[in-house]
């Protein structure tokens, strides 16, 4: 019977030790991580290049939105200009520049006796989704009038 114990004690002790051998080898392997790593890492990769794709187009639409707004104010400040020449002239010049980089612009002229302004506003073309960067432009300057010399 002594026998039959140490045998028992033997092979469950064997069965233990395969087992604590096959967890530690499971715990510490290696196989899969670079797999968890791209899918985490590649995602955020590409969030960051959209996000920078998204920088672009905006940084290309506000120079757009700014020369409308001064061909606007050209043509508002003129002599016999008026609000309306400045608006058609911004609008004109934003249907041939715009059309990608800047959506649904807004174009807002207003003449006084002595000066002219035109303000533009509108949004760069989303590549981020849930990101929507304003885009706004203001010129502003005297109206051109006549003078006496004194």
């Amino acid at each position: 019977m002594p026998q039959d114990k140490e045998v028992r004690k033997h092979h469950y002790g064997s069965s233990w030790a395969r087992l604590k051998s096959r967890f530690c080898r499971i715990v510490h392997d290696d196989r899969g991580a670079v797999s968890a790593e791209l899918v985490i890492a590649t995602p955020l990769l590409m969030l960051l290049l959209l996000a920078i794709v998204q920088f672009a187009l905006w940084s290309h639409a506000t120079p757009i939105a700014q020369a409308a707004a001064s061909q606007g104010l050209a043509a508002a400040r003129t002599q016999h200009g008026t609000a309306t020449a400045g608006v058609t002239s911004a609008q004109q010049l934003l249907n041939q520049l715009a059309d990608g980089p800047l959506t649904d612009p807004t174009v807002n002229a207003d003449r006084t006796a002595t000066t002219a302004s035109v303000h533009i506003r509108g949004t760069a073309t989303s590549v981020v989704p849930f990101l929507t960067l304003p885009v706004t432009a203001n010129a502003a300057g005297p109206v051109e009038r006549w003078t006496t010399q004194r």
